[in-house]
């Protein structure tokens, strides 16, 4: 099976991130397309508004009943940091996968470098960076990836968390399931979004 992972914060998981999913997921032939909500990125820490457990249910909101996604909630269940060499281990482990890729978004790839071992990471899996196609950025030096031009959209986990603070709508930032969420746990109102 061409099994796909998407990891993130997903803080919250909003339109952008289901796009790049359907574009991923048609142009890789994959057979399924896996989130994996983070429970504490280690270049991120401290920078997380609503809980785990929040950002999990949101996940599964948004994919669902669609056949082609699933959320794993594999890191937030285990002890410690998350750390992609780890589930991408725990991945190629599984008899199931017979081909293995890791979606990155183009803006974290300068940090590639810092993350637990890296070189293992591309070793675990095909790195498929995904690059809106008006990002001219360069791959890292040393990185071997797949670049896959994605759509442009305009929202961010930043912008949403800001207009639910504000007071203002997020209908078409995020699915309405994941609205409805957002609004009956109180989440992101008084939190702060810098």
């Amino acid at each position: 099976m061409r099994v796909g992972l998407f990891g993130g914060t997903f803080d919250p998981p909003h339109l952008g991130h289901w796009l790049v999913a359907v574009d991923a997921y048609e142009a890789l032939g994959l057979d399924r397309l896996v989130f994996v909500p983070a429970a504490h990125q280690p270049l991120k820490m401290g920078h997380h508004w609503a809980t785990p457990a929040e950002r999990l249910e949101m996940v599964r909101r948004m994919v669902a009943d669609d056949s082609r996604f699933e959320v794993d909630p594999l890191e937030i269940e285990r002890d410690g940091l998350s750390f992609t060499v780890d589930t991408l281990s725990e991945y190629r482990s599984r008899p199931e996968v017979s081909e293995l890729f890791f979606l990155v978004g183009a803006d974290v790839m300068a940090s590639f470098h810092r993350w637990r071992e890296p070189e293992r990471v591309q070793s675990l899996a095909t790195l498929v960076v995904l690059r809106r196609a008006n990002h001219l950025g360069a791959l890292p030096t040393g990185v071997e990836a797949r670049v896959l031009e994605t759509r442009v959209v305009d929202v961010s986990s930043t912008e949403v968390r800001a207009r639910v603070a504000a007071g203002r709508s997020i209908r078409g930032f995020v699915p309405a399931s994941v609205e409805a969420y957002i609004i009956a746990a109180g989440l992101y109102r008084q939190r702060n979004n810098a």
